[in-house]
């Protein structure tokens, strides 16, 4: 029989503990046996992080084997049209737009989306070439491209002056959406040659009138701005 070295109670010799104040029961003989060697690593091993360089790296090398190949193709084999401007220009924007993130570049964001407008337009402009006409790319498609540039571009800018929040941001969004439809409409009917006339973009513009109203009211008043915030959660 064994006994509890902590209160006494005899103990069976299936125990692990005493029942009674849970103290663990060591038995000397066992506890002078060796035990066996673990069947699993002691050690844990890790597996080295991938440095956004090395990532840089192969996705330009990636980048420039397929425009390289594309273009090899083009003018050896499928040379009926210009095909490989259009994945020529895709690589381009690719490439600029994952260049901040992947490189850690430090330049400023409002320089890195002047860059991402101005591949978009140079990838429009090499799709022009697969077209019988260009005027689409100058009429339509490089002001659009402008335009967005530099709807993007105030969200950095402002945020330079006044406190960027999600109300605030959300303001600066519906103002931005009905400017971007009504020139979407007057650029298309340029491009048609028919009459400067808004029709489906003023339902846009009166709906984002009625939001940026509300949304001036809730910023004004700061206990309609708590407490959107407080149900929102943000």
């Amino acid at each position: 029989m064994s006994y509890c070295v902590n209160c006494g109670v005899e103990l069976e010799k299936s125990l692990q503990e005493c029942p009674l104040c849970h103290t663990p029961v060591i038995n000397p003989v066992e506890q002078n046996k060796a035990l066996p060697p673990s069947p699993y690593p002691t050690n844990k091993g890790q597996v080295e992080v991938v440095k956004r360089k090395d990532l840089g790296i192969l996705l330009s090398v990636v980048l420039s084997a397929t425009s390289i190949t594309c273009l090899l193709l083009n003018l050896l084999v499928f040379d009926s049209s210009l095909w490989s401007l259009a994945v020529i220009g895709c690589c381009i924007c690719l490439f600029v737009f994952t260049f901040p993130a992947i490189f850690y570049s430090r330049t400023p964001i409002y320089i890195s989306l002047l860059a991402d407008g101005v591949s978009v337009a140079v990838y429009l402009y090499l799709i022009s070439f697969l077209s019988s006409s260009h005027v689409w790319f100058w009429q339509l498609g490089l002001p659009l491209v402008a335009i967005l540039t530099v709807c993007a571009e105030c969200f950095p800018l402002l945020s330079r002056f006044f406190p960027l929040t999600i109300l605030s941001g959300s303001l600066c969004l519906f103002v931005e959406i009905p400017f971007f439809c009504v020139s979407l409409e007057l650029l298309i009917k340029r491009l048609l040659e028919r009459p400067y006339r808004i029709t489906w973009s003023a339902v846009v513009l009166t709906v984002c009138v009625i939001i940026d109203f509300a949304l001036i009211t809730i910023l004004a008043k700061k206990r309609l701005r708590n407490e959107v915030r407080r149900r929102l959660h943000f």
